[in-house]
């Protein structure tokens, strides 16, 4: 059987903080979309189960107008099973309607449910329970195992943790994890892989790349990541290394970028430029204001000439004059801590 893994969809999540107002209204709209549209997916290729792998609110208090929608698009879905396990911005405030056939939640001990050879496990870390359970762990090795969990993957244990060393050899087939918001798939051991589905749509510029759910079948363990988001965020280095003008910093970016209008984009100009870029972020919002939305950010330093500075009466000049006096650094090095230090005394952002 087919199933679907998806996780950190974080309905009801305002957005503002990331997003200008207007924007961060419209992408929670969206966000809502894409989880009802993932639904009509799972029923256009006779998918009957979806993995909810935790962080399904935004908030351990949702808002009821977003858990009476997320209740009615379950029960919009009666062929399918959500197994629905709590990440840590859920609580069980954040569910409350108990009776939803198709929708299964987990608790704080490990429980199955069994759809023909296959079993899937779910088990709520706490801090009672992060430090033990593997130990508990006795899966049969007849069975397709698929095992819910939420956390940060790592080699060791506690709160908020998932020790993958403890979780080999345990006949654990597909290991079904949120908390990360990118997809990742990596082998467990010799018979299992765990995978971060990632979340459904980027949120803000911290969430870049493409973004989607995963499919398996239990026949033949092969997670297939689906990007289903409604927008991507792309982040875009551009090193303006040289650029005499601001005029040919743009130039270069706009050589660089080529992404769908609809998508977000963040530029961040990097390099060691021959010229003032003072004007550069403006100049840079006005080229760049046909995406969806647009974040810009300068790192790039001027390149200081130390001769215009070393006879100068100032604090610039002094630190000029103390950097070329000292015996602890080549020419080369001088030149980049000058660099650095002036830009650093102009109140520019430096990317060291």
């Amino acid at each position: 059987m087919k199933f679907i893994h998806t996780a950190d969809i974080h309905l009801g999540s305002s957005m503002e903080s990331r997003l200008p107002h207007d924007k961060a209204a419209k992408r929670a709209a969206e966000l809502r979309h894409t989880f009802e549209s993932m639904t009509d997916y799972a029923k256009e290729h006779d998918i009957h189960l979806i993995l909810l792998a935790g962080d399904v609110f935004d908030s351990d208090r949702p808002a009821l107008a977003d858990k009476q929608r997320f209740y009615d698009v379950v029960k919009n879905c009666p062929d399918i099973d959500f197994l629905y396990l709590r990440g840590n911005h859920d609580s069980e405030t954040s569910y409350t309607e108990t009776d939803i056939p198709n929708l299964k939640t987990f608790s704080d001990k490990i429980s199955f449910y069994e759809y023909g050879n296959a079993r899937f496990y779910g088990l709520e870390l706490t801090s009672d329970n992060s430090m033990d359970f593997y130990d508990t762990l006795d899966f049969s090795p007849t069975y397709k195992n698929i095992f819910m969990l939420h956390g940060q993957t790592g080699s060791s244990k506690g709160e908020g943790l998932i020790c993958l060393p403890a979780l080999r050899d345990k006949n654990i087939d597909y290991l079904a994890l949120g908390h990360i918001h990118t997809y990742r798939c990596e082998k467990l051991d010799g018979r299992g892989l765990y995978a971060y589905s990632g979340c459904l749509e980027g949120r803000g510029f911290d969430e870049t790349g493409e973004k989607g759910f995963v499919t398996v079948d239990t026949d033949h363990i092969d997670p297939i990541f689906i990007p289903f988001a409604r927008r991507t965020i792309h982040e875009i280095k551009v090193d303006i290394t040289g650029a005499k003008s601001v005029f040919h910093a743009l130039q270069t970016a706009k050589s660089r970028i080529d992404i769908p209008k609809e998508d977000m984009l963040r530029i961040i100009f990097e390099g060691e430029t021959d010229c003032d870029t003072d004007t550069l972020l403006d100049d840079a919002y006005s080229e760049f204001s046909g995406y969806f939305c647009t974040s810009i950010k300068n790192k790039s330093l001027r390149r200081i000439d130390a001769d215009e500075y070393k006879d100068e009466v100032s604090l610039r000049g002094e630190f000029v004059r103390c950097v070329l006096a000292s015996p602890d650094y080549d020419d080369a090095d001088k030149s980049r801590i000058i660099t650095l230090g002036l830009n650093a005394l102009d109140g520019r952002e430096l990317r060291i």
